[in-house]
């Protein structure tokens, strides 16, 4: 198992110095700073881009806002699951809602918001919509694949709800859980971030990303989304790993 984890990091090490590659023979052909820069320049840009003003706010306020609409979605969107999967007519009736928000472009959502709501709160709203379909959907989809067979042993046994919760329906939970975190993670960024650029929110990474944009600073552009990137994952693997965590702490003691 272990070398099947180390070859598999292995490769994903080498596609990305692969893509690294090609985008560094790509800059070198164009050989215009102001349309590609290089790989090299943007790194070390990364590393300086802290002492742009105002910096530190902006992750602070965006991070506090995206973690925001992130956890009122997953709170939502899991008891709308297990409501949805104990009443099925509550199944019903919620798809044409989450239908339309898997079907709408984000950029929709966020003109309407834009209209409806301020600036600053724009990135909450959009981080909750565009991830509640997402986590409710992965956790209905976990609730409706728990083996009946086992349910009525634990009816035949007597198990208690709380037994029957933490040792028979977690565990069959806990991959969906798993995936719709990591899943909404990613989107909630993604989305958040999108939402702070059109709304050009103050005091945020998306509003920064924008100033770089109107005065054409591409490098401080690219060191600023790849910081995001790295913001972003670090924001998905750290939740994943508290899930885990509890997991293991719950069924190891």
């Amino acid at each position: 198992m272990r070398a099947l984890l180390r070859k598999s990091s292995v490769q994903k090490t080498l596609a990305v110095l692969i893509a690294l590659l090609v985008w560094q023979i790509g800059a070198m052909i164009l050989n215009e700073e102001l349309i590609l820069p290089t790989p090299v320049r943007v790194l070390v840009r990364l590393f300086t881009v802290w002492q742009l003003e105002g910096v530190f706010t902006a992750i602070w306020y965006s991070l506090l806002r995206i973690a925001l609409g992130f956890f009122l979605a997953l709170l939502l969107g899991t008891v709308l699951a297990v409501i949805a999967g104990r009443f099925p007519f509550v199944e019903t009736l919620l798809f044409p809602y989450m239908a339309v928000v898997k079907a709408v472009p984000v950029v929709s959502f966020i003109v309407l918001a834009y209209v409806w709501m301020s600036s600053r709160t724009i990135a909450v709203f959009i981080s909750f919509l565009i991830v509640l379909p997402t986590v409710y959907t992965g956790l209905l989809s976990g609730i409706k694949a728990r083996d009946a067979k086992l349910e009525e042993m634990a009816d035949v046994f007597g198990v208690s709800a709380k037994d029957r919760f933490l040792y028979l329906r977690l565990p069959n939970l806990a991959p969906y859980i798993t995936s719709a975190v990591s899943l909404g993670a990613g989107l909630a960024w993604k989305s958040g971030v999108a939402a702070e650029i059109i709304a050009v929110t103050s005091k945020s990474i998306g509003g920064m990303l924008y100033s770089a944009s109107l005065e054409m600073r591409n490098v401080d552009l690219f060191a600023m989304t790849a910081l995001l990137v790295l913001l972003s994952i670090l924001f998905e693997k750290l939740l994943v790993l508290l899930l885990k965590l509890v997991f293991r702490r719950l069924w190891h003691k």
